[in-house]
């Protein structure tokens, strides 16, 4: 093995292992107070980093490997079940959209567009998931009765979700923003567009 594919592997494994850590509800916290539950997580900058590393198949392994150690290690039973996967839809969404507008040049402007873009596909996604998915499932498996949670029913609730989700992705954007000019000035860390 090449010393620069056993520099990559190391850096991967290093970061899906920060990730993980991240999954921990010490490092999550609450947005909106109609809905505790909600947590935004900081799993996704190290992701981020890797994906402007070594690319995106490098940053889909890292995100595998903490989805797995997560539901492993960190198994909160059916709230695990249930919203890993839409954690795991929600992270992808938003590094994709990030990666098809910064992989080429990462400017400010470039940056800008790709962080609204990327939080607007992010709430959309959830939006979506959470009708189809998340409350059928929440709703059979865990007692969750929006009905008796929010006033306004499941429209009041989507609206909390949209809320939410526009706050978080623009909280994932500004983050990595501040990590990512942080990190250029490293000699230790080379970005691929840098």
């Amino acid at each position: 093995m090449s010393n620069s594919r056993t520099r990559k592997m190391t850096f991967i494994s290093l970061l899906s292992a920060i990730s993980f850590v991240l999954s921990y509800s010490m490092f999550q916290f609450p947005l909106v107070p109609a809905a505790q539950w909600l947590k935004v997580d900081f799993t996704i900058l190290p992701i981020l980093i890797g994906l402007f590393m070594f690319g995106l198949s490098s940053a889909f392994a890292i995100l595998i490997v903490r989805t797995l150690l997560w539901l492993v290690l960190n198994n909160q039973g059916i709230n695990t079940w249930i919203g890993l996967p839409m954690n795991f839809v929600a992270v992808s969404v938003f590094m994709l959209v990030i990666w098809f507008f910064l992989r080429q040049k990462f400017t400010i402007k470039s940056f800008i567009l790709a962080s609204i873009l990327g939080t607007v596909a992010l709430a959309l996604a959830m939006l979506i998931l959470n009708y189809v998915y998340a409350i059928p499932l929440y709703s059979k498996f865990a007692g969750f009765d929006i009905k008796s949670m929010f006033p306004g029913g499941i429209s009041a609730y989507l609206l909390v979700v949209i809320i939410f989700n526009l706050l978080e992705g623009a909280i994932y954007a500004l983050a990595f923003a501040a990590l990512y000019w942080a990190l250029r000035g490293s000699k230790a860390i080379k970005f691929l567009n840098s």
